[in-house]
């Protein structure tokens, strides 16, 4: 055959199916440099600070506490997530995942806090310090349910019903789901969100593809200098009182010394178990945040897959899914036991740095790990770092979720998308998916409850944690008419990409899967990884 007719025949093939994706510079098992290292493994602490931020801001003044409270939370979510990470990345799953705090939980926590038994207590503090001890006892008989389905091996057999093709709306919608956290919180300061969005996707999307260099890949590091050069700017602003008669709101979100956290955090704190006293138990309470923990089990089930693409590893067997889900319910269980006033779950802003990056290392992760627990004893210098104003963290978001998202569509390319079976699951998945939490949601903002209304009011918060959750209505959705629509028709496992899986549903099926990782714990067997692959990815 001809250059010209072999050029031709190329334009028209389509994209070959790629088992792990291909471009990633450092894959799971391979290291950067220990410099490189440690620059990214702070860069995804920086990351992960808008969360660790968020709850406790959001939670703990209805609680009755102040910055002083406040602080300490943070720096206890702080600590606790540190833990985590380190557990999931040795024992779990073993992907480069960060284990952080859960926007899920936000719902049940403020369902306690505003239970009438707590509105006697006319201290702040000690309504705080009340409130906190009923959050902690439901956080800690959450836990019990993924660790029972992790560690028991059930959630083994649920996720083997997963197919690609009921995983799009899944991945996807985990990232996509999260809309409300991005651009929102941009909007609060529209002068340094909007510069901070800008120059992170010129600096990362733009200039590598003109500036290329082999010694130095700047482009991995493109998130602290974005949010330095806008940190700068805000100060300036700040400084040059540019805010001095605005709204208190503006200040808040504009100001870089309105956060609070700076005076009210220690120099040094060490979190401990039962900081805040003994926990109290209520079965409403509980029952309300057993359906966040299964919520948060389900979105962790897709950020898993997701950092495993973005790890360039295959797909992950369900054993390791399953080991991971019961990691996983031992971080709910140390929430409670410290007292973070919330769950934990795979962060997804962090998975999509993986992305951003091109680094999947699973050492930079428990480098991360390393600086959460550094920096949440070590308070005062902790609350600098987390008082960057969030409309910053919220044009971060805006690339990050996107990233995760794409992750979902990537396996897109395992299905068969000329089948209107396939059209037909993705597009009603994806459409309920969005279209029920949004009702949900306007039913709240509009009558102050829920839709369902019995004579249980935990039940009826339990069918709001559950529906308000894109993912997961997406996933029921997905994999109820996967596992129905035309179930015995010859063409539907391989419509739905089945057959591209089966060989990761066991470790001995394919040469790739990673060998034995003997730790202190007796012998696991890790994720899929080609071992092939060069170590200087």
């Amino acid at each position: 055959m001809t250059q010209g007719a072999a050029k031709v025949v190329d334009e028209f093939v389509p994209h070959p199916v790629k088992d792990q994706l291909p471009g990633i510079d450092v894959c799971v098992n391979s290291n950067p440099s220990w410099a490189e290292s440690i620059i990214l493994g702070f860069q995804h602490y920086l990351v992960m600070l808008g969360t660790t931020v968020i709850i406790p801001t959001t939670i703990v003044p209805l609680m009755g506490g102040g910055n002083k409270e406040k602080a300490e939370v943070i720096q206890t979510l702080l600590f606790v997530s540190g833990v985590n990470t380190l557990l999931q990345t040795l024992f779990g799953t073993r992907l480069p995942v960060v284990i952080g705090g859960s926007y899920t939980f936000i719902v049940p926590a403020i369902f306690v806090v505003l239970n009438n038994r707590y509105s006697t207590y006319t201290d702040p503090h000690q309504r705080f310090l009340k409130s906190m001890r009923g959050i902690q006892g439901a956080v800690l008989v959450s836990s019990i349910l993924p660790i029972l389905v992790g560690l028991l091996g059930v959630w083994r057999l649920v996720v083997r019903f997963l197919s690609p093709l009921s995983a799009v709306p899944l991945v996807t919608l985990v990232g996509l789901g999260l809309y409300g956290l991005a651009f929102p919180l941009v909007a609060k300061c529209i002068e340094i969100g909007l510069p901070e969005l800008i120059i992170l996707i010129i600096l990362s999307q733009y200039i590598p593809y003109t500036i290329k260099s082999k010694q130095f890949t700047y482009e991995r590091f493109v998130v602290l200098v974005s949010v330095a050069i806008v940190w700068a700017y805000a100060a300036l602003l700040t400084l040059a009182g540019a805010y001095k008669n605005s709204p208190p709101q503006t200040q808040i979100s504009c100001r870089v010394d309105r956060a609070g956290l700076v005076g009210g955090a220690s120099w040094i704190k060490f979190p401990y178990p039962f900081q805040w006293g003994s926990p109290t138990f209520d079965a409403g309470e509980a029952s309300v945040m057993i359906a966040a923990a299964f919520v948060a089990l389900i979105e962790s089930t897709g950020t898993y897959i997701a950092a495993a693409r973005f790890g360039s590893a295959t797909h992950i067997p369900p054993s390791v899914l399953s080991r991971g889900a019961g990691w996983l319910g031992i971080g709910i269980l140390l929430d409670g036991l410290f007292g973070t006033a919330s769950g934990s779950t795979a962060s997804v802003e962090n998975a999509g740095l993986l992305a951003l990056t091109r680094v999947g290392s699973r050492r930079v992760i428990q480098i991360s790990a390393g600086f959460m627990l550094f920096f949440s004893v070590l308070g005062k210098f902790g609350a600098v770092l987390a008082s960057i104003p969030l409309p910053i963290v919220g044009a971060l978001y805006c690339i990050l979720f996107a990233y995760m998202a794409s992750a979902g569509f990537s396996l897109l390319q395992f299905c068969n998308l000329n089948s209107f079976r396939t059209k037909f699951i993705i597009g009603f998945s994806f459409f309920m998916g969005l279209s029920v939490p949004q009702y949900f949601n306007n039913y709240v903002l509009i009558s102050g409850h829920g839709p369902v209304r019995t004579g249980s009011q935990w039940f009826n918060k339990i069918m709001e944690v559950i529906f308000t959750s894109q993912a997961t209505v997406a996933a029921f959705v997905a994999i109820f008419l996967d596992c129905t629509v035309a179930r015995k028709h010859g063409s539907t496992r391989r419509d739905s990409g089945r057959h591209w899986w089966e060989k990761f549903r066991y470790f001995n099926r394919d040469p790739r899967s990673a060998g034995i990782l003997l730790a202190s714990l007796g012998s696991y067997k890790i994720f899929p990884l080609d071992l092939t692959m060069d170590s200087s990815h």
